[in-house]
């Protein structure tokens, strides 16, 4: 009887899904497939030829009770810099992790974490961005030595390896020099964490860095896309 009821609610969700979602993609369950479907997006942002997928009340209705993102994006808290509008997703699609410069802590990677242990979320994006204020500030601070007031300094603590690793490359421009670093050190962290090594070599999770170029609204992989 309790299995009888059991693939009766599975089957009726199955309808309802069929019913009320505003998407006619299937949500991706591999990494190739979540990449895929992300930067397509993001083509469509750059280009203007928006889907704005997911965004109704049926939408609303079929996530209420459960999700199931495709993605997690662990990105900077700028106002310009939203994921899922320049991805061009919709309700339910992404978990949407937002730090001053990607800075990271235990409860940032937990967030991080959660969805590939607990939803087989198959893609998580590690996103910085030109012109970022959170890595500027942290930079100079570090190279003036002078610390920011308040918990601000938990940033510019959190993003010293990657003013290290920019003052190693150097370039024209150290401050993006530096936000790219950042991108590319908290994916490898991420990639290598203990939860997460296994997933990534067995095939189910990818880690991928990227940038977001305000100018041109384009995200250029830098790191980890599948293959």
């Amino acid at each position: 009887m309790g299995a009888t009821v059991a693939l009766a609610g599975c089957s009726s969700r199955k309808a309802a899904s069929s019913a009320t979602s505003a998407s006619p993609e299937a949500r991706p369950t591999t990494p190739d497939a979540a990449f895929a479907r992300l930067m397509g997006g993001n083509k469509r942002w750059v280009s203007g030829d928006l889907q704005h997928p997911d965004r109704d009340p049926n939408r609303r209705q079929l996530v209420a009770q459960e999700q199931e993102p495709f993605g997690a994006i662990l990105s900077c808290i700028d106002s310009r810099v939203p994921p899922e509008l320049l991805f061009d997703t919709g309700l339910g699609d992404l978990y949407v992790m937002r730090t001053g410069g990607e800075a990271v802590d235990p409860v940032v990677t937990g967030s991080v974490e959660y969805g590939p242990m607990t939803s087989d979320t198959p893609l998580i994006v590690v996103l910085g961005h030109q012109r970022c204020g959170a890595v500027k500030a942290a930079y100079y601070s570090l190279r003036d030595g002078k610390p920011l007031s308040g918990n601000l300094q938990a940033i510019v603590k959190a993003l010293q390896p990657a003013y290290k690793q920019a003052v190693r490359e150097g370039g024209a421009d150290p401050v993006e020099t530096m936000a790219r670093a950042q991108v590319r050190l908290t994916a490898a962290d991420l990639r290598s964490n203990r939860d997460l090594a296994p997933l990534v070599r067995n095939g189910a999770l990818a880690v991928v860095g990227a940038y977001y170029s305000l100018d041109t609204g384009k995200v250029e992989v830098l790191s980890g896309a599948p293959s």
